[in-house]
């Protein structure tokens, strides 16, 4: 009887699904169109494809109804309840900006009005310590006046210094819990207990906006599922790569902002384990957006430094991707100088590409494909979704004339824009953090990622790519490889000289039982890892590094050899260390994880003979070249290809350029070199 472990990453374009057999070891991969006002329906759709949906004893789900609900603005009606003297705290925002010579640019609109922000009596100081204790009754009015208002859905507590001393928000929290029970509420303390006023509200204040959303997405989810037979366990995809429970998403939503990309991140990690490739920049490029992280060390990158939108910080725990509009699904138009511009937005899902044939006529990076003789149209996802060429051609030749181009130059020169788009997110990875391109391995997945993986090396000025196996579903194959994980951080304010040994312990193993619990409640009780970092700064600095630790109580010798991690981690990133400053610590974060069971890459078998092949026309940046089409399912361990070359599978094509060569590893990865390297 089959046990399946089901990834599923819910795209702008396609659901994505990957369904693991822990009795058979096999893999089985499968892609729907995505029905964006209603994901539980598309998700449904592919579900059907198993022949018994009990026998997925494990479901792990991507979603990105957190982020949609933050960007279209269409989330719940708040309240926002802070200090008396600081509910302009969402408003005042930060002076940066985000064009500096914009006169008509204005700031981000906050997600609550400021009608909506109401006061109360209390105070604590930043060294903890109260000075004027909560006013209940400031609280009861403030609840009254919520209630008067009637349309009120959920409620943001952001008490100032609440990250020191949780003991007001807690006590505000109980009241409003008796007063509004209705109402769900997030407080500051649980949400993000760490400094920096603005970011710690618009973070809670993101969390309140999206409580409500997810609570009924979520409740109808669970209930569909369980009509549908699905009856084992269901975790959704944290933004930390880790796994959460519905019940858990429920209380914490924020944790859901970013949960889609994370799976490729998780999935490369594993792929650059495997090939024993030490650092991986990965490129996700969907329908809709391309997603670039990197890999380490064989370690994935973490921040709390992200906006929704610009002005906007969530500063939750998450893995460190950064997002371009530009996919598949990307459309190309003229401005109004008379340049071509490919992006950001996209043809989505509905109407899609114009030769998806469902309505949509204009050219897209797909459409550009198809036009090059990239993508056969007979055989996009196997067959099940045939193209329609004539539509492509159509769309292409309203951009075509006006630039004074032939059709296959205006696909040519949209291929070639996004391919710049996308070197521009590279480097912001990359040579904007001063890493060297060289010392990394390009890993491109998602349905477009493979198409232009070839070209984007070669821009790049990075030495070689990788296109792991199943690229067009790899994202939701990285949710079967997850671990259950819980991110948990509060900031101090301690330096090197006046250091309480002590209270860092004391908030450090409160971290980490914290998380335990948590993990706990997940029915996670084995094979539990911690790992702790510091944020750590020269006083005095604006910034942070963040230096990690092996151990959970403080004493003189470990602290001696923290200082001297941090100075040998400064020198390496800035090129100087100040051996005798004071060293200021701000933030202790505590990761603690469960290790799940993961699927396994298996062999493919040996090379014993030469793939068939067909060949077809297909145009590169020199020109249009008599190209050999194989196919990946053939492909055999250790077998070597030349450029071009194409290499066709369901969801998604390799292009191998000329000039270039492509070796086929043990699990069937794809490994894309310049001629002549090594």
């Amino acid at each position: 009887m089959s046990d399946y472990l089901l990834g599923i990453d819910v795209g702008g374009t396609f659901t994505d699904f990957v369904a693991y057999d822990k009795t058979s070891k096999a893999i089985d991969v499968w892609k729907n169109l995505t029905v964006p006002d209603d994901p539980t329906s598309g998700i449904l759709q592919g579900i059907s494809r198993l022949e018994d949906a009990a026998a997925i004893r494990n479901l792990r789900l991507g979603t990105t109804v957190a982020t949609n609900a933050i960007l279209e603005r269409k989330g719940a009606r708040i309240a926002y309840i802070t200090t008396a003297g600081f509910k302009d705290i969402p408003f005042l925002q930060r002076g940066h900006r985000e064009f500096h010579y914009d006169r008509t640019w204005s700031r981000a609109v906050p997600l609550v009005l400021r009608r909506h922000c109401f006061e109360i009596e209390e105070r604590i100081l930043s060294s903890g310590e109260i000075l004027k204790p909560v006013s209940e009754s400031s609280v009861r009015d403030v609840a009254q006046r919520i209630k008067e208002l009637g349309d009120i859905e959920a409620i943001a507590v952001v008490l100032l210094f609440s990250y020191v001393n949780p003991v007001h928000e807690f006590r505000v929290r109980d009241l409003l819990h008796e007063l509004l029970p209705e109402i769900p509420i997030s407080i500051s303390f649980e949400v993000l207990p760490k400094w920096k006023e603005y970011e710690r509200a618009s973070t809670t204040i993101a969390d309140a906006y999206i409580k409500p959303i997810l609570h009924r997405y979520l409740g109808d989810m669970e209930t569909r599922f369980h009509a549908a037979g699905v009856l084992g366990k269901v975790a959704l995809i944290k933004s930390n790569g880790g796994e959460m429970t519905p019940e858990a998403a429920r209380q914490q939503p924020i944790n859901l902002t970013i949960s889609g990309p994370t799976g490729g991140v998780i999935a490369g990690r594993a792929v650059a384990r495997e090939l024993a490739s030490d650092h991986v920049v990965t490129l996700d490029m969907g329908g809709t957006s391309t997603d670039c992280s990197t890999i380490i060390n064989r370690e994935i990158s973490f921040t709390t430094d992200f906006e929704i939108s610009f002005g906007l910080p969530i500063q939750i725990p998450m893995l460190d991707i950064r997002t371009i509009g530009a996919g598949g699904g990307s459309i190309a138009w003229i401005d109004k100088g008379g340049m071509l511009r490919v992006g950001p937005a996209s043809a989505g899902a509905l109407p899609g590409p114009a030769c998806y044939g469902r309505g949509g006529d204009q050219a897209t990076v797909t459409d550009a494909n198809l036009i090059l003789g990239r993508i056969d149209p007979s055989n996009f996802l196997g067959g099940a979704m045939p193209l329609n060429p004539a539509a492509a051609e159509a769309a292409l030749a309203k951009l075509a004339e006006p630039l004074s181009m032939s059709i296959a130059q205006a696909a040519m020169a949209i291929v070639r824009i996004v391919n710049t788009n996308m070197v521009g997110a590279l480097r912001t990875v990359l040579v904007e953090r001063g890493l060297d391109p060289r010392d990394f391995a390009l890993m491109a997945f998602g349905g477009a990622g493979p198409l232009h993986a070839a070209e984007l090396i070669t821009e790049a000025g990075i030495p070689r790519a990788i296109v792991p196996i199943h690229p067009g579903q790899f994202s939701a194959l990285g949710f079967t490889l997850a671990d259950a994980r819980v991110d948990l951080e509060r900031t101090v304010d301690m330096t090197s000289n006046r250091f309480d040994e002590s209270r860092a312990t004391e908030i450090l193993q409160d971290l980490v039982q914290r998380g335990r619990a948590e993990l706990e409640a997940q029915n996670y009780h084995d094979d539990i890892v911690v790992q702790s970092t510091l944020e750590l700064r020269y006083l005095g600095q604006n910034y942070e590094l963040e230096v990690p630790i092996d151990f959970e109580e403080f004493n003189a010798e470990n602290r001696a050899r923290l200082w001297q991690a941090f100075h040998q981690l400064h020198e390496t990133r800035f090129g100087f260390k100040i051996d005798k400053e004071v060293i200021e610590m701000t933030t202790i974060k505590s990761a603690v994880i469960a290790i799940t069971e993961k699927p396994e890459f298996m062999p493919l078998a040996a090379n014993l003979r030469r793939t068939q092949k067909q060949n077809r026309k297909v145009y590169f940046a020199d020109g249009a070249h008599d190209t050999p089409v194989y196919a990946r399912a053939d492909l055999r361990s250790g077998e070597t290809l030349r450029g071009p070359a194409l290499i066709e599978e369901a969801a998604s094509v390799t292009v191998v350029a000329p000039g270039q060569r492509v070796a086929v590893a043990n699990s069937g990865h794809l490994l894309i070199t310049q001629e002549g390297s090594s």
